[in-house]
């Protein structure tokens, strides 16, 4: 180090100062204005990546939270679709069981009123046969009662003491 200060020569430090300078010039008239474009242009692009990045995280919790919104909505809605089939069935059941009631109900009024009838005529049908055989025991009993003249006689002065005069 010692033999680099005793060396010094003022003319070499002046041109080296004036390369130095040169060289200075030249880089930012050529190579500075482009280095610092690239660089400006690399600095955009991070910049417009990030805000891209961004940008798709922002979408993507957006999309998240549609998504959210779209599965609850469509929960909501298979929910109040099965307690509408429910109802429905429910109703159609409760149809069912009274209209099955009601026309078990008319059979069974149906079924009285033959029976009824059905009973009615046959009692009918026994007055009429009583009745018919009510006369020719009495038919048959008067035949044998009255055949004698002493009977008859008999008979109908009965019949005549039980009739009042008014």
């Amino acid at each position: 180090m010692d033999k680099l200060v005793n060396d010094f020569s003022l003319g070499l430090f002046f041109w080296q100062a004036v390369i130095l300078v040169v060289l200075i010039l030249l880089l930012v008239k050529f190579a500075w204005k482009p280095i610092m474009t690239s660089i400006a242009a690399r600095e955009e692009g991070i910049a417009n990546a990030l805000a891209s990045a961004e940008a798709a995280r922002k979408e993507m919790h957006n999309l998240q939270a549609d998504n959210q919104r779209i599965l609850q909505e469509a929960r909501l809605e298979r929910d109040a679709m099965i307690k509408e089939a429910r109802e429905i069935k429910e109703k159609m059941i409760a149809d069912a069981k009274a209209l099955a009631t009601e026309q078990g109900d008319k059979m069974i009024e149906q079924a009285k009123a033959t029976i009824n009838s059905e009973k009615n005529a046959a009692m009918a049908e026994l007055k009429n046969q009583v009745a018919g055989l009510s006369l020719e025991i009495a038919e048959k009993l008067l035949k044998n009662e009255l055949s004698d003249k002493g009977a008859q006689t008999a008979l109908v002065e009965k019949l005549l003491g039980d009739v009042k005069l008014n």
